[in-house]
């Protein structure tokens, strides 16, 4: 718009004459251009005409107008009203239309009331632009009353008024209301507006309206097809869009790009791998495989179905390549738990110098949190600055989470506190971020602060916390957040309802566990295992046995997370018996085929029990390749219970396998310590000391105020270690009387 100049020039009132022909001829070369939707060159028409002194008249300033509300030119919609106004068109129907549009465009709706308000005579063009503008502010009922006074004063709604109201219309009610209206006024065989009715139908999921609509039509386009085929969509009826395709070719109608999109996204949704290949087939056949719309959408629905290999296919197939596409398949890998692969399509995007979209660059910060790649994480960051990319709320949040989680929380905090605008989104990154760091206190202090913001707390915000109290055993704080739930009539979840039975069984309180528990409407396979394995983890074995059977009588289907949480607490309570028929269960009754945490918990159970060679001999057949971390659990158990043979195998093995995490060389030590063998224990010891590796000590802590205290054996690092001292020994002298302390503590 270099050639627009920033103000319009004068120009003199033109003579109350009929219009010359010049300005007829040129109004109808605006009028032309305008139609086609080149209002650049509209504008520089109306230019020329002012250059060469031919005279506007009324029929020049609607294409004005619309130019500039296509354009986004305010101040020249600004300047072109003020010479309607001097030249005394204001008052001209179509002139104040298209100002009305102008200013509804620009958010400005008062001002659009205004010129209607001083209107001496309006028609229905007026009219209708003013409720239009109604309804694209969301101002449904203002429009309404509009629609009803109109006619009250004697203006018969046009086709296009009813189209302009059905646009903000979201309820069944009104939109049969204006399908009655439509035919009362002589529309019924508007072919657009009746699309629209069909549409509308649809969108407010009344198929069965929306099916008798289009068998009623006399006459019916690609949009009536597409209209009917969209609402079929939105219920996820596959099988009823395949007979209309059907349909569609007998009455010598293809489908299009519409038609096949929305196949694809019901099926997508509806989940059923079959439909959706018979779906891609039927597009091979139309030709329609080519068109990057449809690959796109074919692309999504293999990455739902979980089928990468070929989504995969299709992308590289596909030769030029847009964001959009780039987009699906980054977050659809991503959401496939393929982070690494999420990350290395996103730098070939990069490479072949498509430029990616705010939410590309949200996938691909999600994609690092995920892997914990910081450095990844900073280039992407990088990137954004460096190419001064406007970025929105959900990549910011994004890049909140992502610092959090590659435990930068400091970075974090920089980036929340240089938004200008956060939502709630924003707020439970911050607070999930601080809980996913053990700073209960900090995650508080932010909480309280965003119940201070505008924003308020959700069922995300409080999981957050009440995730934070269960890892630290913070009862206090996690019955306080329990409270505050009740009090602002947070909605119960499923999700909720688990994190509070969690929380309270990791801080000791069975009682209260079992009482949300017993308060849920519905449970799902989640919430039972949670409850199983907190049974389990307080010894009350027979209680998660129960429960178990308790779950099992539901009618759910057991899965590999509910068995492993009921072997846990077999493992953990000594029923040895009762936890190798589980197992055998599982994969005999149900078919779930154990994994290595099922198969490491049996090890595990049988150790405990003091069956170290039933232990080893279970490992010896199920695990195909050595596992260090369950030859770590049976060189323990061989040790304790004094199994010299098995533990000097063990050993053999580990010490060919060189682990690299200090736990298991520090029992491989003992190991050999145990049996005098102390070129091993040095040599275990080289090994620790070449990885740089340290066995941390044992340790406990105690929370207070949501502040975290450790404690390390036979360490006095404490800064508080002399007053603890004094106050264990007072504490020893009041409760044993008569015995020294020296000896107490001895």
């Amino acid at each position: 718009m270099k050639k627009i100049k920033p103000q319009l020039p004068n120009h003199p009132k033109p003579p109350s004459s009929p219009p010359s022909l010049a300005t007829k001829s040129y109004n109808a070369i605006i009028n032309r251009h305008s139609s086609a939707g080149a209002h650049r060159q509209v504008l520089l028409l109306y230019f020329t005409m002012l250059k060469t002194h031919i005279p506007p008249d009324p029929y020049t300033y609607p294409s004005m107008l619309k130019a500039c509300t296509s354009l986004n030119l305010v101040s020249h919609g600004l300047s072109f009203h003020q010479h309607a106004v001097v030249n005394g068109y204001s008052s001209d129907s179509y002139i104040a239309a298209s100002l009305i549009n102008l200013y509804a465009k620009f958010g400005q709706a008062d001002v659009a009331a205004k010129v209607f308000d001083v209107m001496p005579e309006r028609n229905v063009v007026p009219w209708t632009a003013i409720i239009g503008c109604y309804t694209r502010s969301g101002e449904v009922n203002t429009a309404f009353h509009m629609y009803k006074q109109m006619q009250y004063e004697g203006i018969k709604p046009s086709s296009v008024t009813i189209l302009t109201m059905l646009s903000g219309v979201s309820e069944y009610t009104h939109v049969q209301s204006f399908h009655a209206s439509s035919i009362q006024h002589g529309f019924g065989c508007d072919l657009a507006l009746v699309n629209c009715i069909l549409n509308t139908y649809g969108k407010c999921q009344r198929v069965s309206d929306a099916r008798n609509l289009f068998e009623s039509m006399d006459k019916r386009d690609i949009v009536s097809w597409n209209s009917l085929v969209s609402a079929y969509a939105l219920v996820d009826n596959a099988r009823e869009i395949s007979q209309l395709l059907s349909r569609m070719s007998l009455s010598e109608l293809e489908p299009d790009q519409q038609t096949f999109g929305s196949l694809i996204s019901a099926v997508t949704r509806q989940g059923d791998r079959h439909i959706g290949k018979v779906v891609h087939g039927k597009i091979v056949s139309c030709g329609f495989e080519v068109d990057i719309q449809v690959k796109t959408l074919l692309v999504t629905m293999y990455l739902k179905f979980k089928d990468l290999t070929t989504a995969y296919q299709l992308f590289e197939s596909t030769p030029n390549k847009d964001m959009i596409l780039w987009t699906a398949m980054i977050s659809g890998l991503l959401q496939n738990e393929c982070p690494d692969k999420s990350l290395s399509l996103f730098r070939k995007m990069l490479i072949s110098k498509v430029i990616p979209s705010s939410t590309t660059i949200a996938c691909a910060l999600a994609a690092c949190a995920h892997m914990g790649s910081f450095h990844v994480g900073t280039s992407i960051h990088g990137y954004i600055l460096r190419q001064k990319i406007q970025v929105d709320i959900p990549t910011q949040n994004s890049l909140i989470t992502m610092y959090a989680k590659c435990s930068q929380l400091s970075k974090s905090c920089v980036v929340f506190e240089t938004m200008k605008h956060k939502d709630v989104v924003t707020w439970n990154a911050m607070v999930a971020g601080h809980t996913q760091n053990g700073q209960l206190s900090n995650a508080l202090y932010v909480f309280n602060e965003m119940r201070k913001s505008s924003e308020k707390p959700d069922a995300v915000t409080v999981v957050s916390l009440l995730q934070s109290c269960a890892s630290t055993g913070a009862h206090h704080q996690g019955k306080w957040i329990h409270n505050f739930i009740i009090r602002n009539s947070i909605k119960s979840s499923m999700l909720l309802d688990t994190a509070l039975i969690d929380m309270y069984f990791k801080c000791g309180n069975i009682d209260s566990a079992r009482k949300c528990f017993d308060r849920m409407s519905k449970h799902d396979v989640v919430t039972w295992s949670t409850m199983i394995g907190g049974y389990g983890s307080h010894g009350k074995g027979e209680d998660a046995l129960e429960m178990f059977i308790e779950f099992l009588q539901s009618g759910l289907e057991p899965n590999h997370v509910i068995f492993l949480s009921v072997l846990y607490s077999c493992s953990h309570n000594g029923l040895v018996d009762e936890g190798l028929a589980l197992f055998k269960t599982m994969r005999d009754h149900y078919k779930i085929e154990p994994k290595l945490e099922h198969c490491a918990c049996i090890v595990d159970l049988l150790c405990r029990a003091g069956r170290v060679k039933d232990a080893y001999d279970f490992y010896k057949k199920v695990f195909t390749e050595p596992v260090v971390d369950v030859l770590g659990i049976l060189l323990d158990a061989c040790r304790s219970k004094g199994n010299k043979e098995i533990g000097d195998i063990i050993g053999a093995e580990l010490h060919r396998l060189k682990p690299e995490d200090a736990g298991n060389l520090v029992q491989l030590v003992h190991n050999y310590a145990s049996t005098a063998r102390w070129d091993g224990v040095g040599e275990a010891w080289v090994q620790m000391r070449s990885l740089g590796l340290k066995k941390i000590p044992a340790w406990s802590f105690i929370e207070l105020n949501g502040n975290i205290t450790t404690f390390f054996k036979d360490h006095s690092s404490h800064p508080e270690y002399n007053d603890i001292v004094m106050c264990l020994k007072a504490m020893i002298t009041h409760l044993k009387p008569g015995k020294s302390v020296t000896d107490s503590l001895d």
